[in-house]
């Protein structure tokens, strides 16, 4: 990168870098899946939020009842609500019915921040995935919410799934002086899968005027049931933009993204990119948008200024699409994998330069960003990162009665998805609300576990990862393959709902501690294997020895980094 970082870079590296918003989620269709499920996924990167499943039970209100509303990421008290007359049974982000909802945050402008009300993005997710039973639903009783309470939240993308429909939901608020969100919703076409990742992704889209398959919020209740509806958004989306001078140009070519979270530099290279490297993997021709997703080279008819009215030739003319169509469907394992991703195969695989050190460790620890003689340098931001508080596969499963969320804590490359049914009325002691925090030990904490094994991999990463990278895939295996369509097979047969629901919240509450335990086992494993530097391993018990005696031998560094070595101390440590 040739130029130094403007005041807007800076901040959008904040919002990527320094909450517990810097978000990826990854959207699959039905029509795109193996198993035709609907499945999203989400990381909930943060360096100060700690991984445990949330469990809100089923319910019944008396009438009156109010509810408070806490802010998500702070806890602070924000209101209160009217309650409904029955709230649905949620695990983690996704409820008994099979709806699941993820966010990422964008920011956006920061004039649209904090506006009056007391709904904040949390809020937004959890009192919805209570009210609600689809997509839909779910999308009506957001955008009624943030009418009726407000917006208090930067600007927000979500995924939201049932076991039908799979869609994405931009929302940023209308600054101090006015109540409520400007927002878009769309669908993904079915057999396209999709992505967001802290930066806007819907552009144009469809007007309801001039295209049957589009409404307004004002149009929902009346015209929502039809199917063929893909496109549903605020009334006041593109007014309220010309209203506060942040768009000039016909309504047909406003673009939700370029208004309220125009993308730069660190737009593409820390949060497109990531939603590029999920593309590549599963679609051709991704190189031709290499130079967007860097960053390095985003093209505009008339140049772009920070703060301007935009216009449609200020809009990026080579952005990404919001979907592709893959070459092949995609399964949950694929999804596992796609949030383990650190830019391998590409130029910026952090794996593979000197950063990496003599054991090709493919993270970098904050601050993202840095200058060297003057010139500002950057570090990657990958999907798989070291912050990761709690990551998920949400699986809207329409062929079963219950759904599942794969649930993991702590670095999803170093993380077991461990399959959680949403119909579950208790939460395993491992992942459960209070077992620990992030100033509190517990032994019996999967998060603990989990980063004590990441932590350990990263100072001698290409040898210790491999091995975790082998267990945790041979679990999620078992799991995919055998125990999970034995168990529903075993389920579908028990009579009575009640029953069944049983069996499930035994099933993944034994599995999700079960394997903690094994993982912290694994962890001495591995300790003691890799303790000094050295490799350990067990020799052959000798007759008459009290100890079996142990093969230590000593990897050496990479030849790249002994040669870089010799080339920063020249004669220092030459033999004579």
């Amino acid at each position: 990168m040739k130029k130094v970082f403007s005041a807007i870079v800076a901040l959008a590296l904040v919002f990527c870098f320094g909450k517990a918003n810097a978000c990826t989620n990854f959207l699959i269709t039905k029509g795109a899946s193996t198993d035709g499920s609907c499945m999203i996924s989400y990381a909930a990167d943060s360096h100060v939020l700690y991984g445990e499943l949330y469990h809100y039970p089923a319910a019944d209100w008396p009438a009156g009842a109010m509810r408070d509303v806490y802010d998500w990421d702070g806890g602070m008290y924000r209101g209160q609500i009217p309650e409904v007359a029955h709230t649905y049974n949620v695990v983690g982000n996704m409820n008994e019915w099979q709806l699941a909802i993820g966010e990422t945050t964008y920011g956006g402008l920061e004039s649209l921040w904090e506006g009056p009300g007391i709904i904040d993005y949390g809020s937004l997710i959890y009192i919805t995935l209570q009210r609600a039973k689809t997509a839909r639903e779910a999308i009506k009783c957001m955008g009624e919410l943030v009418a009726n309470y407000g917006y208090v939240s930067e600007g927000e993308s979500f995924s939201i799934c049932d076991t039908e429909e799979v869609w994405i939901l931009e929302m940023i608020g209308k600054g101090k002086q006015e109540k409520g969100a400007v927002w878009v919703a769309r669908r993904i076409p079915d057999g396209y899968v999709s992505g967001h990742a802290n930066q806007a992704r819907i552009t144009t889209f469809p007007l309801a005027k001039k295209n049957k398959t589009s409404i307004t919020f004002k149009q929902i209740d009346k015209l929502f049931k039809d199917t063929n509806i893909d496109c549903v958004y605020a009334d006041d989306v593109i007014s309220f933009a010309k209203e506060m001078k942040l768009y000039d140009g016909p309504d047909e070519k406003f673009s939700f993204s370029d208004v309220y979270n125009p993308v730069d530099f660190s737009g593409a290279r820390f949060c497109d990119l990531r939603v590029w490297a999920m593309f590549n993997k599963v679609t051709d021709n991704m190189k031709d948008y290499w130079g967007y997703a860097t960053g390095r080279d985003i093209k505009r008819v008339q140049p772009f200024t920070a703060g301007m009215c935009q216009t449609p030739d200020n809009f990026p003319t080579n952005r990404m699409p919001l979907w592709v169509l893959p070459n092949k469907k995609v399964s949950v394992l694929d999804m596992m994998d796609f949030m383990r991703d650190h830019l391998e195969g590409t130029e910026l695989d952090m794996s593979q330069d000197v950063g990496a050190g003599p054991f090709h460790c493919p993270y970098r620890w904050r601050p993202m960003q840095f200058e060297v003689n003057g010139q500002e340098y950057v570090h990657e931001r990958t999907t798989a990162t070291q912050q990761t508080g709690f990551s998920f596969v949400a699986q809207s499963r329409g062929n079963q009665q219950y759904g599942i969320i794969w649930f993991g804590v702590d670095d999803a490359d170093n993380c077991v998805y461990c399959p959680m049914y949403t119909c579950m009325t208790e939460v395993p002691e491992c992942f459960r609300e209070g077992n620990g925090s992030m100033t509190e030990w517990s032994e019996t904490s999967a998060f603990w576990t989990f980063n004590q094994m990441s932590n350990w991999a990263y100072t001698k990463y290409n040898y210790i990862h491999p091995e975790i990278h082998k267990r945790q895939r041979e679990m999620e295996e078992s799991w995919v393959n055998k125990a999970v369509p034995e168990l529903d097979k075993r389920v579908f047969a028990i009579k009575g709902k009640e029953a069944q629901v049983k069996e499930l919240t035994q099933f993944s509450c034994n599995q999700a501690n079960k394997m903690t335990q094994s993982w912290k086992r694994f962890y001495h494993d591995l300790f003691m294997k890799y303790m000094d530097g050295n490799l350990n391993t067990p020799g052959e018990p000798v007759k008459g020895q009290k100890y079996v005696p142990i093969n230590s031998k000593h990897p050496k560094y990479s030849d790249e980094y002994y040669q870089i070595l010799i080339e920063k101390t020249g004669d220092k440590y030459k033999a004579y």
